[in-house]
């Protein structure tokens, strides 16, 4: 058998958040954010090349309703564009750990496509409050929100082990809905001080996590949560 072969097989066996993962990593590598490029050196010119890649694959919300083919695919493009490890490592690290108990339960196929749609519509959501701003959005919050989303509707029982940084970040374990719960709450109080421009989009959090939420409940009510 061929290393092509090889490949293609390793490639179908993977999971759906392994191929997102794996396509975040590898568009982040390729663009000026990464460490390991010139334009991430600092820098007017590194800033210029940094804005000018954001304002092409992220999401500018007044020229979002203009209506043409390339400004109508950024709400997709921009799932995939992050602005430093921080914000890359952070948005993975909540996918793997609420996400593989979510794909278990959709499927991998159903999985990456709601992924990519609950995405997509987040950050429409967050343009259409935000219509006349001329600041680029960009990451995959809105996705992993909406995981979140589901994993509360599906599993409310699990336990997750948090970190709670006023009790000196002590691993306590708690159960899935007193966690997102919580995050929900902290995310609507956030999004009434969210300025139109740049920075963590809290809106997009909660319009992904509420159509996660809402296709969980669609898709699986009749069957029961785990």
């Amino acid at each position: 058998m061929s290393v092509s072969h090889l490949l293609v097989l390793r490639a179908v066996r993977m999971r759906g958040r392994d191929v997102l993962t794996a396509l975040c990593c590898a568009v982040f590598l390729a663009g000026p954010t990464a460490p390991l490029t010139g334009a991430a050196a600092g820098g007017d010119g590194g800033r210029a090349a940094q804005n000018a890649y954001f304002a092409r694959w992220g999401v500018v919300p007044r020229e979002l309703w203009e209506g043409t083919v390339r400004a109508s695919a950024t709400p997709l493009t921009a799932l995939f564009v992050h602005g430093g490890w921080v914000h890359l490592l952070g948005n993975l690290l909540f996918l793997h750990v609420f996400g593989g108990l979510v794909e278990e339960r959709l499927g991998r196929a159903r999985f990456v496509l709601f992924y990519l749609v609950t995405g997509y519509l987040a950050l429409l959501g967050y343009a259409a409050v935000h219509a006349g701003s001329g600041r680029a959005l960009v990451g995959a919050s809105g996705a992993v929100s909406g995981v979140l989303g589901a994993f509360l509707y599906l599993f409310p029982r699990a336990r997750v082990t948090s970190l709670l940084p006023f009790l000196l970040f002590l691993p306590l374990r708690f159960p899935a809905w007193v966690v997102l719960v919580f995050w929900f709450v902290l995310q609507w109080l956030a999004a009434g001080h969210d300025p139109a421009g740049p920075g963590v989009a809290h809106l997009a959090h909660l319009v992904g996590f509420g159509l996660g939420f809402l296709y969980a409940w669609a898709r699986h009510r009749r069957r029961g949560a785990g």
